[in-house]
């Protein structure tokens, strides 16, 4: 017998990241630690994106995330050379395939300065105040604390105020970030964020693992959502939100990795200190959606067959996936380009 149930969220990810499991080269010296890994593997890969490759990009993640039944991607985007407009391109993969996406820029100044960060924050606002697409939602966004001057996190936080939209930003990842927020006069990253009045109630940050149980029940009283990633965690090495229980504002994402949920719920089940706590992140991921969405999340709806396999998807009214073949979109197409620009972006990736 069939079974339908409601779509799954993933709470945060990049769609960015959609090439890197066609081939992606192993960087060379291997990382020894977690700011190494960013820069000789993601640092490289957003920064060779350009148009052709992040639509590519995009449109393959966002089908095979509607294949496995997620119907909600919380995005978190990066692409140094290709800034302007870069947002338009994953809003429309999202809105052609029939995904819901918030999207938002994760402004930074490691590779330009503040004007670099200053470019990051006007995509998210120029993005925010010209979309239309109706299953598309912008905020603003932050790379993290450690990549960005307190003038940019300020500048983040007025346009919040603003356009009445939250805040996406990686926080206490790694011990990077604590440390980077001490040495600026911080009592951490969490604590700089409000102080400069840059996380508003409904934003969102991307981790928490290390933070305390004290700064992420602080953090939930200001409104603030976390996003648990636990594969992504354990293959950067960065340890495990074990904190984020002193709240229950925590959704799952999967930072990257595909939104495979079921996945990433098995990961979590693996990993968890309190399994009977933390397995209600898969569903209170649902509550953000709500949050960012609205109650259309409710009506999106996914049924497998007797084995568990997605049969059919159905998303704001439209069947996305039927019989278990995408049919909002040409699935083998999808893939030959997405093949065709990683061999590209490799090439690109390699001359850095």
């Amino acid at each position: 017998m069939s079974t339908t149930s409601l779509g799954a969220i993933c709470a945060h990810t990049h769609l960015y990241s959609g090439l890197a499991p066609l081939g992606m080269p192993a960087p060379s010296p291997p990382p020894e630690n977690f700011v190494q890994i960013l820069e000789r593997v993601w640092w490289r890969l957003d920064r060779a994106l350009d148009e052709a490759s992040l639509r590519a990009s995009a449109r393959l993640y966002i089908a095979e995330a509607l294949l496995s039944g997620t119907t909600a991607l919380i995005d978190h985007h990066e692409s140094p050379a290709f800034i302007e407009g870069s947002l338009d391109v994953l809003a429309d993969a999202a809105q052609e395939l029939g995904v819901r996406a918030l999207v938002c820029y994760g402004a930074t100044e490691r590779n330009g300065g503040e004007a670099e960060g200053r470019r990051g924050l006007d995509e998210c606002a120029r993005f925010i105040r010209s979309n239309q697409r109706p299953l598309v939602v912008g905020c603003l966004a932050l790379h993290a604390s450690f990549t960005v001057g307190d003038a940019t996190i300020r500048r983040a936080g007025a346009l919040c105020r603003e356009l009445s939209v939250p805040m996406h930003v990686h926080l206490a990842e790694d011990g990077a970030d604590v440390a980077d927020a001490i040495e600026r006069g911080y009592a951490g990253p969490l604590e700089r964020l409000l102080a400069l009045d840059a996380l508003p109630a409904g934003s969102i940050a991307a981790h928490g693992v290390h933070l305390s149980p004290e700064q992420v029940a602080s953090a939930a009283e200001h409104g603030v959502w976390f996003v648990h990633n636990p594969r992504s965690n354990k293959g950067n090495a960065v340890g495990y939100a074990a904190n984020l229980i002193a709240t229950d504002r925590v959704g799952l994402g999967t930072d990257g990795y595909p939104a495979k949920m079921a996945d990433e719920q098995a990961a979590l089940k693996e990993l968890a200190t309190d399994w009977e706590a933390e397995s209600l992140r898969l569903e209170r991921g649902r509550d953000l959606a709500r949050e960012l969405f609205g109650q259309g999340v409710d009506a999106d709806m996914v049924t497998r067959d007797t084995n568990g396999a997605v049969d059919s998807v159905v998303v704001a009214g439209r069947q996305v996936v039927q019989d278990g073949a995408l049919v909002s979109g040409d699935l083998e197409a999808i893939r030959q380009d997405a093949a065709q620009q990683a061999a590209l972006l490799w090439e690109r990736m390699a001359k850095l």
